[in-house]
């Protein structure tokens, strides 16, 4: 018992600290290649709401690729114990790695091409021109049909290599699928990196995914999957290292190198922990903003152009009707502490 909270909390601990470390000299990068978008979302969205409380210059002088810090902390920790266990052989080293096949090759292959992808995406809006520099509707069915590639594989490996073929269903057994459990996921995934879009308020997103990998963190702990556990543990301390960096005024914003990395990864963790069902539950925060996205566009859609929130995301409708940025993101990461909490619990009763 000691050793497996041992494995948690040393690697976190130092996917933490090496976030710190690592933070100021990306910063100093970041600021000197000028790595903030070219187009401001005012010059694409016409809503005087939107105006008023979206700070133009901040936008265009603050960097976008902040999520560099948290996948590199987090390949850099799985590196440093799976190294360990390869150069000096022990067996404290051998249960201290935490990369393997049946647990986290696939979250960590999911957390670098996802990530990767989305610092390409960040590039084109950082150094592109044209219609996909200012990520229009053709730029995001792109986004749409690479998350949905890196689904499909991930999907393949989940039937082929693992043999998932269902999922558990929260007090009702197991629901089979069988191949098509491959489709099923690509659904989650995209579901789930639809929540991205609530990385629009400084601290935000940080704060709202620290809680939610800290609770697959307990729910793969008991499952007894300790290596997705200390996984799951050193993706929330390297994101609460970018957070720490993030608190109101940011340095840098996460970008789509984290949120693409983090949105699809954790739809992985969901299902190797067989609590896709849960999912929704510990993270909220992510189904209401993109919700609030959703019901907007059926709104307008159906009711002649009518809004059913001021704005959308759900974040910025708070923001519009006068509550200060401080107090959305505060009681964004409180609703999401709590429904964490609820998810783990949830998903331990549920078995």
């Amino acid at each position: 018992m000691y050793l497996n909270l041992i494995k948690i909390f040393v690697p976190t601990t130092m996917a933490f600290f090496f976030g710190l470390f690592l933070t100021p000299i990306a910063a100093h990068f970041f600021y000197k290649y000028k790595m903030w978008k070219k187009y401001s979302r005012n010059t694409t969205i016409a809503v005087s709401d939107f105006s008023r409380i979206h700070n133009e210059k901040e936008e265009l002088k603050t960097p976008r690729v902040g999520g560099i810090i948290i996948w590199v902390s987090v390949l850099f920790t799985i590196l440093i114990f799976y190294l360990a266990s390869v150069l000096f052989p022990s067996n404290l080293n051998y249960e201290m790695n935490f990369l393997s096949r049946n647990q986290t090759l696939i979250p960590t292959f999911t957390l670098l091409f996802g990530s990767l992808i989305g610092l390409w995406d960040d590039f084109i809006q950082i150094y592109g021109n044209g219609r996909f520099a200012r990520d229009d509707k053709s730029w995001r069915k792109w986004k749409v049909f690479l998350v949905s590639f890196i689904s499909l594989l991930i999907g393949l490996w989940f039937f082929y290599k693992l043999g998932i073929t269902s999922f558990h269903v929260p007090f009702g057994g197991e629901m089979y699928l069988g191949i098509f459990i491959i489709p099923f996921f690509i659904i989650v995934a995209l579901a789930t990196f639809s929540g991205g879009v609530i990385d629009g308020i400084d601290g935000l997103s940080g704060g709202v995914f620290a809680s939610i990998f800290a609770a697959y963190s307990a729910i793969a702990y008991a499952n007894n999957q300790m290596d997705l556990a200390a996984f799951s543990a050193v993706a929330t301390g390297a994101i609460l290292a970018f957070l720490w960096f993030n608190i109101p005024p940011a340095r840098f914003y996460m970008g789509e190198t984290g949120i693409m990395g983090l949105t699809i990864t954790l739809a992985t963790l969901a299902f190797l922990t067989d609590s896709v069902f849960i999912l929704p539950i510990v993270a909220l925060p992510l189904v209401l903003t993109s919700g609030s996205v959703i019901l907007q566009l059926v709104s307008k859609k159906l009711r002649g152009g009518k809004r059913l929130f001021k704005l959308a995301p759900l974040h910025h409708h708070f923001e519009a009707v006068g509550w200060s940025s401080y107090k959305v993101t505060m009681r964004f990461w409180i609703i999401s502490v709590v429904f964490a909490i609820i998810g783990i619990i949830l998903a331990v009763i549920s078995r």
